[in-house]
C-alpha cells in the first residue's frame, strides 16, 4: 500500500500549478515529434543542423561544417543578397537484410545554414572544399578591405 500526501503550503501548491501547466505547453509543442516517415519503414526523417565553426583573419573568411556522412554530390551552396546558404541532405543508408532495428540514433534529412556575408568579401573567389566528412568554405577579402601598413614619411625642415 502506498500513501499518498499533499503539501497544504500555498507556494508548493502554486509551483505543482506552474508544473502541470509547462507539461502541457511542451506536449501540444512536441506533439508529432519526432516526425516519422512512412515510406521509410517508420524511420526518423526531418530536419538537422550540423554544427560549424566561422574563423575570420586578415585575409578571408573561413566556415567549416561538420557533414559526416554526407555525400559532396548532395551539398548546395549559393550566395544570394550577402547571404551565404549552405544546404543539402543526409540520406539514410538502411540495411535491407536486417530483420529488426534495436534503436535509431543518428541524424538524417535536410539541412540548411544561412549566413551574413560582409561586404568585405569577394563573392567571385569563394571556394569550397570538402575532406573528411567537414565542408570548409573560404571567403576571401577584397584587397581594399585589407589591413595594410602606411608607410609614416620624415620629413627635414629646410
Amino acid at each position: 500500500m502506498f500513501a499518498i500526501t499533499r503539501s497544504t503550503n500555498p507556494a508548493f501548491s502554486d509551483v505543482q500549478t506552474l508544473q502541470g501547466r509547462l507539461n502541457r505547453l511542451f506536449d501540444e509543442a512536441f506533439r508529432g515529434w519526432p516526425p516519422v516517415s512512412q515510406e521509410d519503414g517508420g524511420s526518423l526523417v526531418g530536419q538537422w543542423m550540423p554544427p560549424v565553426d566561422v574563423f575570420e583573419d586578415k585575409d578571408a573568411v573561413q566556415i567549416m561544417a561538420e557533414l559526416p556522412g554526407v555525400k559532396a554530390d548532395d551539398v548546395k551552396i549559393s550566395l544570394e543578397n550577402s547571404v551565404l546558404t549552405i544546404r543539402g541532405e543526409k540520406r539514410q543508408q538502411a540495411e535491407e537484410t536486417t530483420d529488426r532495428v534495436h534503436r535509431y540514433e543518428r541524424c538524417y534529412g535536410v539541412f540548411e545554414r544561412s549566413f551574413s556575408v560582409p561586404s568585405t568579401v569577394d563573392a567571385e573567389h569563394i571556394k569550397a572544399s570538402y575532406d573528411l566528412g567537414v565542408l570548409t568554405v573560404r571567403l576571401p577579402k577584397l584587397e581594399r578591405a585589407k589591413p595594410r601598413q602606411i608607410e609614416v614619411k620624415v620629413e627635414t625642415a629646410k
